[in-house]
């Protein structure tokens, strides 16, 4: 078998899952090919390829723009024998409605002449909202690797699931679906401090391209689509990200330390982290 995964992933988190996925999918002798998706690169086409995996964060329960926006412009396949798709999503808390984020993606690919035939998902630590602790990352991270080998030897079997949809959860990613709108516009007002430095590192980390460096210092433009790679990798936490700036988390987690114990999980979604993990370290790992 012979798999390409496209991967859109701001802070690394979505990445690091699609690396390890598809490392497993090689211990098992099947060929893989990476390709990131972002405004400047070209790709392959998926047609020439046996699999095809999607791999994104989740953002405000949907996929991000910019994923939809790739997808839409897949080239078409034959509906007669439509060609198996794989979404792999990360989301910042373990809740059920973070699988709606598949609904679109669905019915664009169904469009293109593909068929989602199973979906994953991974609970990584927040690039905003609040910063995890990295016992939590290192936790998260455990989940992930516990969870990864099942779903390789679904997909090289071909097999797969999709996550039921209902119409409350259809309803309510309609409206989140706002931020699609309303990030190019908070986005285009993002600003850095005097504690910039001019690295450039924004503007190299930012799949939109979306950065540009104008006399040492970042100019936001117009398509920004919330990843928060820039506020996140800045090593000198200089950037300032408008309305959302309450919410923002800078520096990299440590995936490799100590895991938290179940006393050391935040109270947010306190249940639902422990019982994510729990399930991934009793057997259910899929």
């Amino acid at each position: 078998m012979k798999a390409v995964f496209f991967v859109f992933s701001g802070t690394g988190n979505t990445k690091r899952v699609c690396a390890r996925l598809a490392e497993e999918l090689e211990a098992r002798g099947h060929e893989t090919e990476t390709f990131a998706i972002r405004a400047d690169n070209e790709y392959p086409d998926p047609r020439a390829y046996d699999v095809v995996l999607i791999g994104y964060p989740v953002h405000a329960f949907n996929a991000p723009a910019a994923v939809l926006k790739f997808l839409k412009k897949f080239p078409k396949a034959d509906k007669k024998n439509p060609r198996p798709v794989y979404l792999v999503r990360t989301s910042g808390e373990p809740l059920r409605m973070n699988d709606a984020s598949a609904i679109t993606p669905r019915r664009i690919l169904k469009h293109r002449g593909y068929t989602v035939r199973g979906e994953y998902r991974y609970v990584m630590p927040y690039n905003i909202i609040f910063r995890h602790s990295d016992k939590m990352a290192a936790r998260m991270w455990r989940a992930a690797e516990l969870r990864l080998p099942a779903a390789a030897d679904e997909i090289a079997a071909g097999g797969g699931k999709r996550e039921g949809v209902n119409i409350f959860k259809r309803m309510f990613t309609f409206v989140l679906r706002i931020e699609h709108t309303a990030m190019p516009v908070i986005g285009h007002h993002f600003k850095a401090t005097k504690k910039c430095i001019g690295c450039g590192a924004c503007a190299k980390i930012c799949p939109q391209g979306n950065i540009e460096m104008v006399d040492g210092r970042p100019k936001f433009k117009r398509s920004c689509v919330g990843c928060m790679g820039c506020a996140f990798s800045c090593p000198e936490d200089a950037l300032k990200i408008s309305l959302l700036n309450g919410w923002r988390v800078n520096g990299k987690y440590t995936f490799e330390g100590e895991a938290a114990e179940d006393g050391e999980v935040q109270r947010y979604c306190r249940k639902s982290y422990i019982r994510y993990f729990h399930n991934a370290e009793d057997g259910e790992k899929k």
